[in-house]
């Protein structure tokens, strides 16, 4: 294990030239073997909530009790990606990393739009250190096309489409980027690395070098974290951004808030709160995610998805299972909130599905997690309980038999969504020299 504080990586690495990005929509075909469940529609929050009962019940397997059979699910698919390289290549073997996000997020993960973007980990890896990057929006996320939640949007049809823009950047074939890489790279955050894991265990030789953040093997903790979500219809949690209710309905009952916001306001004089209180309050309720999206001069589009798209209840949920208090910006909560992105029934359900090891994967391997995650730490990488494991995520060595290095490296001050938190960019200066140093660097 490694254990170290970096927050000002710039001033320890050569700068380069500011980085050029394009964003691309390719067109994908994915194959995979889907599981079938018997998984009711399910008609609203209520029932949201029984398939989360189900899916955490201690002593069960809720994913074999559902599963029916299997079958090859073939289709074609809209991906949204953003590719960036350094303004100025100074080689001529540049090394691509393809970024994939977890649950509850899309590819601006990587280059978070908060606060000047100093949050964001593309520039760290393209401006700072010369590497070109590949962050897509997951299939059913995004920009990217939608399916069904439950038949579809899986973790091998995911998969499918991360291993099929692969190969096109290997073959040079990805839509207006006429480079062939022979150098690429998979980073991935948490339901991404998952991603990215099962990739280098189908496909040993379709990476060069895997890099798990928000990831360990312990998958024990998951059931107190879907709970700790309180799942919602995302439709219903964030109407304006996932159901199909109208601007106008949203700004009308907005309307009748300021109203009474108002009138509270003028009664405040004697009550030791503010209306500022009480408005920043409100932020962390669902009450703000009906909200969400309201920007008159930024309407979202309506996404009207299927019940199946589910979403954490509300900021409370996300600061539990994301965010270390004490190590975020405030206002980053609301962002965060405001901003996320559904999961889906299928995710959950096949989330733990991929082999314990990926025998025949020969490239070097870095796991990056925070040390208070609890996803998959239960809030300590480092409580072992074996003394001869310094961390959660070092038991995973053994999943690498024939890795050429494995490193497991504790962020401090972090919890899952290491992006968000005030070290992050140390975070990001580690990967990017630990793939440097295992010769992945771009030439």
């Amino acid at each position: 294990m490694h254990y170290a504080f970096l927050t000002f990586p710039f001033a320890l690495a050569g700068s380069v030239a500011a980085k050029q990005c394009l964003n691309i929509t390719v067109p994908v075909s994915i194959s995979a073997r889907n599981g079938v469940f018997n998984i009711p529609t399910l008609q609203g929050n209520a029932d949201a909530t029984t398939f989360a009962q189900n899916l955490t019940s201690i002593g069960g397997n809720f994913t074999q009790e559902a599963l029916l059979s299997y079958a090859t699910v073939v289709g074609e698919y809209d991906i949204s990606v953003k590719f960036c390289k350094p303004d100025a290549e100074n080689g001529t073997n540049p090394t691509v990393q393809v970024l994939t996000h977890g649950l509850g997020f899309d590819k601006t993960y990587w280059d978070l739009p908060f606060n000047d973007y100093n949050y964001s980990y593309i520039d760290m890896a393209v401006d700072v250190y010369g590497f070109c990057t590949l962050s897509i929006d997951r299939l059913g996320e995004g920009n990217s096309s939608k399916a069904d939640p439950l038949s579809v949007l899986q973790v091998p049809a995911e998969m499918s489409a991360l291993y099929e823009l692969t190969m096109m950047l290997r073959s040079g074939t990805l839509p207006e980027v006429p480079q062939a890489f022979s150098k690429v790279v998979h980073v991935g955050h948490s339901f991404g690395s998952t991603l990215s894991y099962l990739l280098a265990i189908m496909h040993p030789t379709a990476s060069d070098g895997l890099i798990l953040t928000g990831f360990s093997q312990n998958g024990s903790f998951l059931p107190t974290t879907v709970a700790s979500w309180n799942s919602k219809l995302a439709r219903l949690n964030q109407p304006l951004r996932f159901g199909n209710i109208s601007y106008s309905t949203v700004s009308e009952a907005s309307s009748v808030l300021s109203s009474l916001t108002e009138r509270i306001s003028n009664g405040l004089d004697t009550h030791n709160v503010t209306l500022d209180e009480i408005l920043q309050e409100g932020q962390t309720t669902e009450l703000g995610n009906l909200l969400a999206g309201l920007q008159p001069t930024q309407l979202p589009k309506r996404a009207d998805l299927p019940s199946g798209y589910l979403t954490w209840a509300d900021a409370g949920s996300n600061q539990y299972a994301f965010l270390l208090p004490g190590f975020f910006e405030p206002s980053i909560l609301h962002f965060a909130e405001s901003s996320k992105y559904p999961y889906t029934l299928g995710e959950l359900l096949t989330i733990g599905s991929a082999p314990s090891m990926a025998p025949n994967f020969k490239g070097p391997v870095q796991i990056l997690t925070g040390r208070q995650d609890v996803i998959y730490c239960g809030g300590d990488c480092l409580a072992t309980v074996d003394p001869t494991i310094d961390s959660i995520p070092a038991k995973s060595k053994t999943a690498f038999p024939m890795a050429k290095t494995f490193e497991a490296y504790i962020q401090p001050d972090t919890a899952h969504a290491i992006n968000l938190h005030y070290n992050s960019t140390g975070a990001y200066s580690v990967i990017q020299r630990f793939l440097i140093r295992e010769g992945l660097g771009s030439s």
